[in-house]
């Protein structure tokens, strides 16, 4: 029985490695050193600002809590926008950065006009009899 009573548990947390081999406990994260803080990527500091861009998770979180809007739905309604405009799929995929067409696919529902454009293109069909 451990503190309280308990019955101690072996823990999940890796163990401390010493330079003879050996291995001392768990090593817990108050035993780490900070390390510095990641600079952003240039292409993700604003030219205008001098600022990092939101992450996908944090722009999520401002847009539902200040305007009520969803982000996934945003991304969406851009994707079938660019759908119906008749932009191909590889140029959709590039950039809602889908790595499977067939994820893409669901923003390409063409319309009744493109179906339409599609079938002047067609020549007419024979009559077989």
């Amino acid at each position: 029985m451990g503190l309280l009573g308990l019955r101690h548990r072996p823990s999940a947390a890796p163990l401390l490695r010493l330079p003879d081999g050996s291995t001392h406990g768990p090593l817990f994260l108050a035993q780490r050193r900070p390390v510095p803080a990641r600079r952003p990527a240039a292409g993700d500091i604003c030219p205008h600002t001098g600022r990092a861009r939101l992450g996908y998770d944090r722009a999520r979180i401002l847009l539902e809590k200040y305007a009520g809007l969803d982000l996934r739905q945003l991304r969406h309604s851009a994707a079938t926008h660019l759908g119906e405009a008749e932009v191909p799929l590889q140029l959709i995929m590039g950039k809602t950065r889908h790595k499977n067409p067939r994820t893409a696919m669901r923003y390409v529902k063409p319309g009744t006009e493109a179906i339409a454009k599609v079938t002047e293109v067609l020549p007419p069909r024979r009559r077989t009899h």
